[in-house]
């Protein structure tokens, strides 16, 4: 076979994994969100009976997801801000300098990604009880800018690493303040990782579920929260088929955005040719 058709026939695969993967899954949920309450789609249905908007307005009307919705929204760009801040002197320590221990410190910034999320969520009830705080809104600030540090510690010391040390020498030798350097050299190249980390902490932020239910419940609730609760015991497919869009539907749109800003910075930015 020529070059061609072996990519061709690798698009073709690709495009098979990619119908499987993304969208099927996604167009049942769709299907599943549409299915009307008095018409249950069961065997030997291909399709469903009868499609509706009713179960989307049932459960915008006998829920408290309008206020989910507004608390994971509003936690969302106050963690992403405050996981970026906490995440620049470490990720600029490990992208520009060169200390002893500097592999192990970079190990230990990465160990909250391999617990699991449950424990992290019962230590930060302990610790938060015992230092007093009790406001269950700060408490899952907190407890989300711990947990997605990593993200924004590993995304930024790449970035800091790409920054020319030439470009910074001859801004220096030219005059430029500190503010200058940093406008002309280490800008250009740090804001694509600032985007990426803002919008990955973003989106992880909305979509945590066990430090927001242990912090939370049963007063403070997250999209989340909602989407468990109809994963559980009480399961209610089409239910949980309306919340897991509102869920992932505004995160795609998101990372479109994301994509198209990065594409507007230009990839010889991240090379080092700017």
């Amino acid at each position: 076979m020529s070059g061609k058709s072996w990519n061709r026939l690798l698009a073709i695969l690709l495009g098979l994994v990619l119908i499987i993967w993304l969208v099927v899954p996604f167009g049942m949920a769709v299907l599943w969100s549409l299915v009307d309450p008095d018409k249950a789609w069961s065997y030997p249905d291909l399709l469903p009976q009868k499609l509706s908007f009713r179960r989307w307005s049932e459960m915008w009307e006998t829920t408290n997801l309008a206020v989910a919705i507004a608390n994971s929204y509003m936690l969302a760009p106050i963690v992403a801000c405050a996981t970026l801040l906490l995440a620049a002197p470490t990720a600029y320590a490990f992208g520009r300098l060169e200390f002893p221990g500097k592999p192990v410190a970079q190990f230990t910034a990465l160990l909250p990604l391999v617990l699991p999320g449950f424990v992290i969520a019962l230590f930060f009830t302990a610790l938060l009880n015992r230092i007093g705080i009790y406001n269950k809104f700060l408490g899952i600030v907190v407890g989300h800018t711990v947990l997605f540090l990593p993200y924004a510690i590993r995304i930024l010391s790449v970035s800091y690493s790409l920054v020319r040390q030439d470009l910074i020498d001859a801004a220096r030798d030219l005059g430029a303040s500190r503010l200058a350097r940093f406008s002309a050299a280490y800008l250009p190249v740090l804001k694509p990782g600032i985007l990426a980390a803002l919008v990955i902490v973003f989106i992880q932020s909305i979509e945590e579920f066990a430090l927001s239910f242990v912090l939370g419940s049963p007063d403070f609730t997250t999209v989340p929260t909602i989407l468990y609760s109809y994963l559980g015991y009480n399961f209610i497919r089409p239910n949980a088929a309306v919340v897991s869009l509102i869920l992932v539907v505004p995160n795609i749109i998101l990372m479109l955005l994301f994509e198209r800003l990065l594409k507007s910075n230009g990839a010889v930015t991240l090379g080092g040719k700017g």
